[in-house]
């Protein structure tokens, strides 16, 4: 089995504090940044970065949907990581400066593939999907941020 990973970021006319802070609020702005691949979502504890507990289930294809029970913390500054508990998946937000009032996002989930044939499809092919869905958040995001 090995480490499958998707990685997307996008530069966003908005300073690097306020992207971090609209990331960071699960309680309000983070359910209005997710599209319709994501369902079912429930802030379970805090609402604010560290240390929250949120759920939601994510379709990336038609046939597969993983039930996420992701824990929040925020390792650095301009850092937000959240580990499912119900699988391997870990996906990690990083918010730096690009320039006068801009900031670079960088979205990376990496988690531990299947075997054999079907994990060679996995490895192959989530990566584009997961990003396609992750691309999504950030036009969100970066729609959020620029009013």
């Amino acid at each position: 089995m090995a480490q499958v990973e998707a990685t997307t970021e996008r530069v966003v006319a908005a300073d690097p504090d306020q992207v971090f802070d609209t990331l960071a609020d699960y309680s309000g702005t983070r359910a209005k940044l997710l599209p319709e691949h994501f369902s079912e979502y429930e802030v379970h504890e805090g609402g604010d970065g560290e240390g929250t507990l949120v759920h939601w289930k994510l379709q990336a294809t038609s046939k597969r949907v993983r039930d996420c029970l992701l824990e929040v913390t925020e390792p650095t500054d301009g850092e937000l990581v959240e580990k499912d508990r119900n699988s391997s998946m870990v996906t990690v937000w990083r918010v730096t400066p690009a320039g006068e009032g801009r900031s670079r996002v960088v979205v990376t989930t990496t988690w531990t593939g299947a075997g054999g044939i079907g994990g060679f499809f996995e490895r192959t092919f989530a990566p584009k999907g997961l990003g396609r869905i992750y691309d999504a958040v950030l036009a969100r995001l970066a729609a959020e941020v620029e009013k």
